[in-house]
């Protein structure tokens, strides 16, 4: 019996595109090539980051800022009140518009349902508060608690400690295949959320439940 269901935020329950699409206009070039790459680069940076050790660890929202950084000066924009807002949108990022239903329901069949993302605090506060999904969340828990990334196993291992519910009677439910995987080799009942429909990897067409989206998900954890 599946007693949880815990969610990545960023990708799964929240469009990281969002901050490139809303300010579109202003961008040159391909707003969707850079908004990839702004993703890349701050995934990247938080996987060097854990790798390097404690010393160098640093909150997946100074990342964030450090990514968009880069990929700017490489795609030569050089305009600080766009970046600026480009960042304010990102804080407070739109969520799928599935998301509240599917809480909702999960809830009403009396599943726990948590967060469990590399965002900070501060930064998970906003996009939760934003997409006016707290009340129904039971948690929102951050990787800062242990101060290393996803896919490290002490991440995982947070929402069995902070929940009281068992890797095999937990869904985890992500959009990065990485993530997915990372949870998986953990112990936990894992859900990859293909929106993008990218070829099957880390054997998680086997490993794990593939969905387009997370509409199918009460269902499946009924």
């Amino acid at each position: 019996m599946i007693r949880a269901a815990v969610f990545d935020a960023y990708g799964t329950l929240l469009d990281v595109h969002g901050a490139m699409r809303a300010h579109a206009s202003r961008i040159p070039g391909d707003w969707e090539r850079l908004s990839a790459d702004w993703r890349g680069k701050q995934l990247e940076y938080s996987w060097i980051r854990s790798m390097t050790g404690p010393a160098h660890h640093k909150p997946f929202w100074e990342l964030t800022k450090e990514a968009l950084e880069f990929v700017s000066a490489r795609a030569g924009i050089d305009d600080p009140e766009l970046k600026a807002d480009l960042l304010d949108v990102y804080r407070k990022l739109p969520a799928y518009p599935e998301v509240p239903e599917i809480l909702s329901a999960l809830r009403g069949a009396r599943k726990v349902t948590a967060i469990l993302s590399n965002g900070d605090p501060g930064m998970l506060a906003d996009a939760v508060g934003a997409g006016r999904i707290g009340h129904l969340l039971d948690a929102v828990i951050s990787i800062e608690d242990v101060g290393v990334f996803k896919p490290d196993r002490r991440v995982y291992a947070l929402a069995v400690d902070r929940l009281g519910v068992p890797a095999e009677e937990m869904a985890f439910v992500s959009s990065n295949a990485w993530d997915a995987q990372g949870a998986l080799a953990f112990g936990m009942k894992v859900f990859w959320v293909n929106r993008a429909r990218q070829p099957e990897e880390y054997g998680l067409g086997t490993g794990a439940t593939v969905i387009a989206d997370l509409s199918a998900l009460p269902t499946l954890l009924a």
